[in-house]
């Protein structure tokens, strides 16, 4: 078989050779089988399962897995087994995953990840929403970040958001032309968030799904930093368009963002690409620059995985200030070289988020 002989079919005839050990069938003729994408000889599927048999059909997802790899072109697979929820009666069923969440009038979802904490992940979050806006989209960013927010002191937001008029859900706040959402504007900014994975998620849900966001072009989503229960459940139950990791160029960053971006594969949530922050340092007095955490490694990393390179961002202290103060670095300075930067990554993003939204890039198979 040769690559271009990869399709849908072929998948689906591997699959038939793997039997689901409790009911003396193949796992597609009992339509457990969903969500089937092929990306440049990358495969990825979900198996739809109750939810008690979790644990005994892990062999069957692994036999589900190698059964594909065995396919000419294959580079890899992940498959993801997932419990179906049927939708609600008066609830379209969203594309590709009936348990995904559906937020009316956002058309596209960018998640902002990062393997590691202390990259910068939030501040290039925030960076890249004000240059979506910048670029006219109608944009929205939401806190994810349960146990740090950050999103409230960066945009320099206080007070609690206001319910709206004859419904009970919030109201997004404004700042910067930004619709935000944030835990941190629902608790004191020195309160510590004692919760378990349950409630993380339950409030990352209700933020999402009680908030009256409108009419989106582009919500972004500042992730947990770290590959968790709280990141791999959220990126399984929002329908995510794309994501993209952050990370610094030292190697034990890049390794936690491998890992970021392995775990987004494995929930068939394209990644759009790596940015390098902290690049270099320029030193503003005589001009040297200083590649303190080194340089290049996001770059050749994205290389090494088959992933796009967005851009890099310089470790500079007017990023750090404003974002302090309450002003991302693109409205306080938008004709400054760091503007330029998050702008020309933010075109990229843009450019390719409208190609996935217009190609469904999660179909949902359906097998007679």
């Amino acid at each position: 078989m040769t690559s271009s002989a990869l399709d849908q079919s072929a998948v689906l005839e591997a699959l038939r050779r793997v039997r689901d050990p409790d009911r003396n069938d193949d796992i597609v003729s009992l339509k457990m089988v969903s969500g089937i994408v092929i990306r440049d000889g990358n495969v990825g599927f979900t198996l739809e399962i109750d939810p008690q048999r979790a644990e005994r059909l892990e062999a069957t997802r692994k036999a589900a897995e190698a059964a594909v790899a065995d396919l000419e072109g294959v580079l890899s697979v992940s498959a993801v087994m997932t419990a179906e929820r049927p939708a609600p009666a008066n609830q379209a069923a969203p594309r590709g995953n009936q348990s995904k969440m559906v937020l009316d009038g956002v058309k596209t979802i960018l998640a902002v990840a990062s393997g590691k904490g202390g990259v910068g992940k939030s501040t290039t979050a925030v960076n890249l929403a004000a240059a979506f806006c910048l670029m006219g989209l109608r944009t929205g960013l939401m806190d994810a970040d349960i146990y740090g927010p950050s999103i409230p002191r960066m945009l320099g937001l206080s007070g609690q958001p206001e319910t709206a008029s004859g419904d009970k859900k919030l109201l997004p706040m404004q700042a910067h032309g930004l619709a935000c959402m944030s835990m941190g504007m629902l608790v004191a900014e020195d309160t510590p968030m004692i919760w378990r994975g349950p409630m993380v998620m339950g409030a990352i849900e209700q933020m999402l799904a009680d908030v009256e966001w409108g009419h989106l072009d582009i919500l972004v989503i500042d992730l947990p930093p770290g590959t968790g229960d709280a990141q791999l459940t959220l990126s399984q139950r929002v329908p995510l368009t794309g994501a993209v990791i952050v990370s610094t160029p030292q190697d034990i960053a890049l390794i936690d963002a491998r890992k970021g971006l392995n775990m987004f594969r494995k929930v068939a949530v394209p990644v759009v690409g790596l940015i390098e922050n902290m690049s270099y340092f320029t030193c503003p007095h005589c001009g040297e620059r200083s590649e303190i955490f080194g340089h290049g490694g996001a770059r050749a990393e994205a290389a090494r995985i088959g992933a796009d390179f967005l851009g890099e961002i310089p470790l500079d202290i007017r990023i750090r200030q404003n974002a302090d103060g309450g002003q991302p670095i693109l409205m306080a300075e938008p004709d400054g070289e760091h503007a330029k930067r998050y702008l020309d990554i933010g075109k990229k993003i843009w450019e390719k988020l409208t190609l996935l939204s217009q190609t469904d890039k999660a179909p949902r198979i359906v097998v007679n």
